[in-house]
């Protein structure tokens, strides 16, 4: 089994591990913790959304912008809600299935001489986050909801600092959902169906001016925005 794979089928069991230890606690009337809700969430992201990064090829390479760039992610996302209003916490998986690079970070070796084009570069990253509600969906007869997100972001190392193959990274989201089958009646599954925008901001661990990472020297520090179109898919309400 490709490793990509065997990471997203870990993942998927650590989430399915959660969702049920957190609903058996939560049972029917919740004190903090509610009852969880296991989601999939096709993705489709834009990176370097803003103030796209120069960089140079080392030694004396020209300084070049580096380009927008396109991925589609697969999100596993498990939602706990909260006693308290406007509150509620989200731990996801994050696979990225057609991520490629031209060398494995791991043994080093060049996709060239492999006899490849490029080396699958899909890594599970971890989110962490804790949601505080702007506009809750009974304000909006259940059409639309909104909420700022902090988040604790586990991913792999971008800096040349980094001790560690993947690193926290302090994140902050700012999502907006419309459940485009609102009309339907209650009870109905295609009415859950939810399509939201996520503007993301990563406020630590990316490249700064004058670093060097993967044979470049970052000019000018690296884009921290990127947005989202997510379409979210409901698979176990508890």
């Amino acid at each position: 089994m490709p490793h990509g794979y065997r990471s997203l089928r870990i993942a998927a069991c650590a989430a399915a591990a959660l969702l049920f230890a957190v609903s058996a606690s939560a049972q029917d009337a919740c004190r903090f913790l509610c009852a969880p809700s296991l989601k999939l969430e096709p993705t489709i992201t834009f990176s370097n959304l803003f103030n796209r990064p120069l960089v140079q090829e080392l030694p004396d390479g020209i300084p070049r912008r580096v380009r927008r760039e396109t991925e589609f992610e697969i999100i596993l996302s498990v939602d706990v809600p909260t006693k308290l209003p406007r509150l509620g916490f989200t731990v996801e998986a994050i696979w990225t299935p057609f991520g490629g690079t031209a060398s494995n970070p791991f043994t080093g070796r060049q996709a060239a001489n492999l006899g490849v084009t490029q080396i699958r570069d899909n890594p599970v990253e971890l989110e962490f986050e804790i949601n505080l509600g702007v506009i809750e969906e009974h304000q909006t007869g259940g059409w639309l909801g909104a909420h700022f997100d902090i988040v604790d972001k586990f991913s792999p190392a971008e800096r040349p600092g980094d001790r560690g193959v993947y690193t926290h990274k302090l994140n902050f989201e700012l999502d907006t959902a419309v459940k485009v089958f609102n009309r339907l009646r209650p009870g109905r599954w295609l009415r859950d169906l939810e399509i939201e925008g996520s503007l993301d901001y990563v406020a630590t661990g990316l490249p700064k001016a004058g670093e060097e990472i993967g044979g470049e020297r970052f000019v000018t520090g690296a884009s921290r925005w990127s947005f989202s179109l997510v379409f979210v898919i409901p698979i176990a309400p508890f």
